[in-house]
C-alpha cells in the first residue's frame, strides 16, 4: 500500500472537512489562511490520491426506524466458502460493515435491525446461507463515541 505524503495544510483541511464535509471551500481556506481556489485544488488532489474517498450524507439509523444495532461474528465451515458467503451477504441491506478476520470469527459484521424480531429473521436468514455454521450476535446497547482517524502529526 502507497503512502502520500500530506504536508501541514493537507492535514488542516483535512481536520476541518472531516468534521462537516459541506464545509464551504471559501471558509475552509478562510480557517487556514489560503484561497478557496487553493483549498478546492487540494481536496481534489487529495480524492485523486485516495486519501479521501467519498463525500455523502451519513443517515442516523434510529431516525428512519433502525433502532436495534448489533455486531455478528460468523464461523464458516470451511474458509474456501468464505467468497461464497460474503456475496450472499452483500444481499442483506441491513448489514453496514462487513470485515474478513483474524479470531474467533472468519467474518464480523455491523447490522441495523428495525426491531428485536427483525434481528431474529436477519440471523435466521444468515444461519441458512451455505457456509455459515453459526454465529455469536452482540447487541450494541449505546455508541458511545464513533469518529475519524486524526490526521494531525
Amino acid at each position: 500500500m502507497e503512502n502520500f505524503h500530506i504536508d501541514s495544510l493537507d492535514r488542516k483541511i483535512l481536520s476541518i472537512i472531516k468534521k462537516n464535509a459541506r464545509t464551504p471551500f471559501l471558509e475552509v481556506g478562510r480557517l487556514c489562511d489560503v484561497s478557496g481556489a487553493a483549498v478546492h485544488q487540494r481536496v481534489q488532489r487529495l480524492i485523486k490520491e485516495g486519501i479521501i474517498t467519498g463525500a455523502e450524507f451519513v443517515i442516523d439509523p434510529k431516525k428512519v426506524g433502525y433502532l436495534t444495532c448489533s455486531y455478528i461474528g460468523i464461523f464458516l465451515e470451511k474458509a474456501s466458502m468464505f467468497k461464497s458467503v460474503v456475496e450472499r451477504l452483500e444481499q442483506i441491506p441491513e448489514i453496514v460493515e462487513c470485515h474478513y478476520t483474524t479470531g474467533n470469527w472468519s467474518i464480523f459484521m455491523k447490522i441495523y435491525a428495525k426491531t428485536n424480531e427483525h434481528l431474529r429473521d436477519i440471523l435466521t436468514e444468515l444461519q441458512s446461507i451455505p457456509g455459515v455454521s453459526r454465529t455469536e450476535t452482540f447487541i450494541s446497547l449505546e455508541e458511545s463515541f464513533k469518529r475519524q482517524l486524526p490526521v494531525e502529526k
